[in-house]
């Protein structure tokens, strides 16, 4: 069921974020760690500009474990 609702929360309004983040919970989140999963799920949170600007490298996400998140996201 969390699986289910992590993946609606993927579907987002550009096609790229759709595909990168839903490739993301399905391979990774499973066995990520609490803090990687918790970080990911602040990110589902953002609006979409938002997220591709971290993504783009256009601003710097807050805090270290988001940041990690999004290095990680950045070399899929």
């Amino acid at each position: 069921m969390r699986q289910r609702r992590l993946l609606w929360h993927c579907r987002r309004g550009m096609k790229e974020l759709d595909e990168l983040l839903s490739r993301f919970a399905k391979e990774h989140y499973p066995s990520a760690s609490r803090p990687q999963q918790q970080a990911f799920e602040t990110l589902l949170s953002l609006p979409d500009p938002q997220i591709a600007a971290y993504l783009l490298g256009q601003e710097a996400p807050p805090g270290e474990e988001l940041a990690a998140l999004i290095r990680n996201l950045s070399r899929q």
